[in-house]
C-alpha cells in the first residue's frame, strides 16, 4: 500500500491535477479578496463557465470512435446514476432520522445533491481525461432529473402540477450541458449508421459520420477545443472567488453544519463506493475502474448550487445552507487529494477485469 501511495504522490498528471485545481480556487479567492474580480464578474464567470466551457466540455468528449466496452460502461454509468439517488433517498431520511421539519428535507436535499457539474467535472476531467468527463456527463442525466423534480417538490412543497412539470422539464432538458451532452451522447452511439464522410489521414483515407466534426470539421471543432479547455480553470477561478464572499467565522462555528459537510464529502462517496463495488464484484454491474472513480468524485462535490438556491428562495434554512455551501466546498478541496489516492489503492486491487 505504501508502494501504491507513493507511485501516485510522483504521478506528475494526478499531482499535476490536484495542485492544479488548489491553487487556482486559491487565486479566485485571492482574486475575490482584493477586489481585481467584483462580485458581478464573478457571476458572469460561472455564467460563462455554465453555458459556454462546460456545454462545450460536455459535447467533445464524444468525439471518440464507439468502443463496445466504452459503451457498455456508459450503459451502467447511466444506470447507476438513476439508482444511487433513490437509493439516497431512504438512506438520508435514516441518517437524519433525529432531525425534524424543514432542516431535515434541507439536510437532506442538499447531502443527496452535490455540484456534480460545476466542482465535480472539471476535477474528473483533469485527472481521468475525455473518458471521465463523458462518464461524468452521462452520469449527470439522472442527476438533473432527480434535481429539477424530486428535489424542487421536497424543498418547495409544491406539487409537481403541470406548470411546474412545464417548467421543470424545460429546466432539465433545454440546459445547455445536457442538450451537449445528448447531442455528443446520439453522435457517439449512432456514429456508424449516419450518412459517412471520407477523410484524408496521413497515407490512408477514413470514413467518419458527418457529424464527428473532430474529424470532418476540424477547423469548428478547434474553437470548440480552446473552450472546452477553460472549463476547469474557469470554473475552480469561480468556486475561489464565491467563497471569499462568504462570512468565515459565523460558518466556522456552526457544528451541524460541519457534520452535514463531512457526510457529504465522505460517508456519501462511501456508500456510493461500496455499493458499487459490491455491483461490480458480484457480476450485476460491471463496471471499470475509471467509471467507478469518476462517480467517487462526483458524489464527494460539495453543495449544489441549485439545491442551496431552493432553500433559499423558498426560505428553507437559508444562513445554514450557506454555511453549509462554504465548508462542505472547503472540505471537498482538502479532501478530493485523498480520495484521488483512495481510488488509486482500489485501482491496484484485484477487482477490476
Amino acid at each position: 500500500m505504501l508502494e501504491i501511495i507513493q507511485k501516485t504522490l510522483t504521478d506528475n498528471s494526478i499531482i499535476g491535477a490536484i495542485f492544479s485545481s488548489i491553487l487556482i480556487i486559491g487565486l479566485g479567492f485571492y482574486l475575490r479578496k482584493k477586489e481585481m474580480i467584483n462580485s458581478v464578474a464573478s457571476k458572469i464567470l460561472t455564467k460563462i463557465v455554465l453555458t459556454v466551457s462546460l456545454p462545450a466540455l460536455a459535447f467533445t468528449s464524444f468525439m471518440k470512435d464507439i468502443d463496445g466496452d466504452q459503451l457498455k460502461q456508459g450503459i451502467s454509468i447511466l444506470i447507476w446514476g438513476f439508482a444511487i439517488y433513490i437509493i439516497l433517498i431512504p438512506i438520508t431520511k435514516i441518517i437524519y432520522s433525529k432531525v425534524k421539519g424543514d432542516k431535515q428535507v434541507v439536510y437532506r436535499i442538499l447531502t443527496i445533491f452535490g455540484s456534480t457539474t460545476f466542482f465535480g467535472t472539471p476535477i474528473v476531467t483533469a485527472v481521468y481525461g475525455s473518458i471521465g468527463t463523458m462518464y461524468s456527463n452521462i452520469f449527470n442525466i439522472a442527476y438533473r432529473v432527480f434535481l429539477y423534480s424530486y428535489a424542487f417538490i421536497k424543498m418547495s412543497g409544491a406539487k409537481m402540477d403541470k406548470e411546474n412539470l412545464k417548467k421543470n422539464v424545460k429546466e432539465i432538458f433545454l440546459n445547455p450541458i445536457i442538450l451537449a451532452t445528448f447531442l455528443g451522447l446520439f453522435i457517439w452511439l449512432f456514429q456508424d449508421m449516419l450518412p459517412q464522410v471520407q477523410v484524408a489521414a496521413k497515407d490512408t483515407v477514413e470514413s467518419y459520420a458527418f457529424l464527428r466534426i473532430d474529424k470532418t470539421l476540424p477547423w469548428l471543432y478547434k474553437p470548440l477545443s480552446y473552450l472546452q479547455s477553460l472549463a476547469s480553470p474557469l470554473a475552480w477561478l469561480s468556486i475561489g472567488a464565491t467563497l471569499a464572499e462568504v462570512p468565515f467565522k459565523k460558518a466556522m462555528s456552526q457544528s451541524d453544519a460541519w457534520i452535514y459537510s463531512l457526510i457529504k464529502v465522505m460517508l456519501i462517496p462511501v456508500i456510493n463506493l461500496v455499493l458499487l463495488l459490491i455491483l461490480n464484484v458480484a457480476g450485476i454491474l460491471p463496471v471499470s475502474f475509471e467509471a467507478v472513480a469518476t462517480t467517487v468524485i462526483m458524489m464527494a462535490a460539495p453543495t449544489a448550487t441549485v439545491a442551496a438556491a431552493y432553500a433559499i428562495n423558498f426560505e428553507k434554512e437559508a444562513v445554514f445552507t450557506s454555511n453549509c455551501s462554504l465548508l462542505s466546498t472547503l472540505l471537498a478541496v482538502v479532501a478530493m487529494p485523498v480520495w484521488i489516492i483512495v481510488l488509486e489503492i482500489i485501482k491496484n486491487l484485484p477487482i477490476f477485469a
